[in-house]
């Protein structure tokens, strides 16, 4: 399994944990939005590491705007469900 792989297996996780309903936005509230700030660096480092495969970019760029309008209660809790979904798509069908 690539490297690209497991990174987006891993922010697919995550993502999916922060778009639990009042546990994830907790959890970022209770980091002062540090959870957030991670996020953006994992999704950028999936972002590079695809590149460098030559894999889909779409679930890490698409992270990375998530992780950017999490700060919006609602809104973010419904970018990070769908960011997640992305991800582990792209993660499971995917073989690059």
């Amino acid at each position: 399994m690539s490297l690209s792989r497991i990174m987006k297996w891993v922010t697919g996780g995550c993502e999916a944990f922060l778009g639990i309903p009042f546990i994830g936005g907790a959890f970022v509230l209770s980091s002062g939005w540090g959870a957030l700030f991670v996020m953006f660096i994992l999704h950028l480092v999936t972002l590079l590491v695809a590149h460098n495969e030559k894999g889909s970019k779409a679930g890490s760029i698409i992270g990375m705007v998530t992780s950017a309008v999490g700060v919006i209660p609602i809104i973010g809790m419904i970018m990070h469900i769908i960011t997640a979904i992305v991800l582990l798509i792209d993660a499971g069908f995917n073989k690059k």
